[in-house]
């Protein structure tokens, strides 16, 4: 493990906040849903409402949580803002995760 680029006998304060922040975004099955949605394209909140069938206020308090911690981005167009994953290391590791419960 000594030789692995990222390997640190311990963490930073704020690389431990980061990273346990993180893991507990991917704690709530809506927020993990609503990633898993956004892994191949971007929507509008309400096009998440509809694929997920959940109310449009549980989607944008969801993607205020993860917007704060920069797991998702957004655009705007005219009066619609359209929402994308915004770090590919998260969606990589929630795919692994994803993969991991389907193979048990």
């Amino acid at each position: 493990m000594d030789d692995h680029p990222f390997y640190s006998k311990d963490l930073d304060e704020e690389t431990l906040f980061v990273v346990t922040q993180t893991f507990k975004a991917l704690s709530d099955p809506t927020r993990v849903r609503i990633l898993n949605l956004l892994f191949e394209k971007e929507y509008s909140v309400n096009q998440i409402a509809e694929n997920l069938h959940l109310r449009q206020s549980t989607v944008s308090h969801q993607l205020r949580f993860l917007k704060n911690l920069r797991l998702v981005k957004y655009r705007r167009e005219g009066t619609t803002m359209y929402y994308s994953h915004d770090d590919e290391h998260v969606i990589n590791v929630l795919q692994q995760m994803i993969q991991h419960a389907l193979h048990h």
